[in-house]
């Protein structure tokens, strides 16, 4: 099933009731004082830094392949924090610098323009990848050479998808930012297999729901706004599940207890360990079987 969860991504990790996930895919509020609804873009530079280094760290002890898109304002900070990680990596978690471009960038008539946006990978050895599930069409095969190999190429580490803007199709108007379906999907095809399952720690607008609903994978899927988390499972026809009822999906990381709601700010894993999660609000859950 693919599982709607509102709340925070560290409450919804230690409640998701999933042990491991093919990939996760982030991307993180850019800390530019958008008007996100249910959360704050402006922070300081110290508190967005443990943000992110707090959401990396999680990524890779869950998922095998993690993917993080990020501003290219935070290209050093988000370097240290990769950098450190992989140091105290005991079994060779592998990083790969990777970059989104786009033709139509934000204009800025002072200096140049930023043109791209970055993507970390981050890899466990164990985690495989697939990329003949991404090939395209090579230049060979454009130009009719007959050296041309009939199932295409790999692509490269550069991703040329435009920006997600206003008069996209794409484009959710009740949101103030997008990634584009397509990068997605390429990131998830590579990454995982039909029937896998697929961590997105800030739903948003429920792109990766809608592109692993399209390519056959399952997603687990957090968003700390109720408002977003309304409109994704309407647009999605998710069915609300009541947290506290038998068959709620939420289970505790650590034990696989039920989780129950104990009072309004917190939950309880009932049948387990007894851990106390505390919650920012309530906690929504949606599914779609």
């Amino acid at each position: 099933m693919h599982k709607l969860i509102c709340a925070d991504w560290k409450e919804g990790i230690q409640m998701a009731g999933d042990d491991y996930y093919a990939c996760a895919f982030a991307d993180p509020p850019d800390n530019l004082g958008l008007k996100y609804d249910g959360y704050d873009d402006n922070l300081s530079k110290d508190d967005y830094y443990i943000l992110l280094k707090d959401l990396v760290y999680w990524m890779v002890t869950v998922a095998g392949v993690s993917w993080i898109s990020y501003n290219s304002r935070w290209t050093d900070i988000m370097g240290v924090i990769v950098n450190d990680i992989i140091k105290g990596s005991s079994i060779g978690l592998e990083a790969k610098h990777c970059v989104q471009t786009f033709t139509f960038g934000q204009h800025n008539k002072y200096d140049l323009g930023s043109g791209y946006r970055p993507i970390w990978r981050l890899r466990w050895p164990n985690a495989p990848l697939y990329p003949d599930q991404i090939r395209i069409e090579s230049e060979r095969q454009r130009t009719g050479d007959k050296r041309a190999n009939p199932a295409g190429r790999v692509p490269s580490d550069v991703f040329d998808f435009p920006r997600v803007t206003g008069n996209s199709h794409q484009r959710c108007q009740w949101h103030p930012t997008q990634l584009n379906e397509e990068l997605i999907e390429r990131c998830i095809k590579l990454s995982s297999v039909r029937g896998g399952r697929v961590l997105d720690p800030f739903a948003g607008t429920g792109t990766v729901l809608r592109v692993c609903r399209r390519i056959g994978r399952w997603s687990t899927n957090f968003e700390i706004s109720a408002k977003y988390c309304e409109k994704i499972a309407e647009e999605n026809e998710m069915e609300a599940v009541d947290v506290d009822s038998a068959s709620a999906f939420l289970r505790c990381r650590s034990c696989q207890g039920r989780i129950v709601r104990l009072r309004e700010n917190y939950a309880t894993c009932k049948e387990g360990c007894g851990k106390v999660i505390p919650l920012q609000g309530q906690i929504p859950t949606y599914v779609l079987s």
